[in-house]
């Protein structure tokens, strides 16, 4: 009977379907679905709100000026989100950035020191999964 009633693949809730359902923009866990359906949290954070988190957990930690700020964002945004800047960076082709839309030459340049801290920043601290869509 039970097998009857529940074994129906369309009928099924998995993490996809739920991933589905509520129509985020980015991936989100089990642990974030549970604590929505028991009330613990309100709403899903957007992918920038956790962005902005994790810029400022960034520089709570390395404290940098002001006035690299508005880089120090633009390239943490973009390289915890696009794979191919990432790949970029890593491999130190640079001048692959020539024709890119997110971060050119000239704020990978205005960046200075920043733009090897970041990465390793990145690499430590930041769950890259949960950006993903």
């Amino acid at each position: 009977m039970i097998a009857k009633l529940f074994d129906k693949p369309e009928d099924f809730f998995n993490l996809e379907k739920l991933r589905k359902a509520v129509q985020v923009d980015r991936r989100i866990t089990l642990r974030e679905i549970l604590a929505k359906s028991f009330g613990e949290i309100d709403r899903f954070k957007t992918r920038d709100e956790m962005l902005e988190e994790e810029i400022a957990k960034f520089v709570s930690i390395h404290k940098p000026d002001a006035a690299a700020m508005p880089f120090i964002r633009q390239f943490f945004k973009a390289y915890v989100t696009d794979g191919g800047l990432r790949a970029i960076i890593e491999s130190r082709e640079f001048s692959r950035l020539a024709d890119n839309p997110k971060v050119s030459l000239a704020d990978l340049s205005a960046l200075g020191d920043w733009r090897e801290v970041i990465p390793e920043y990145v690499k430590d601290y930041v769950p890259l999964n949960a950006f993903l869509s």
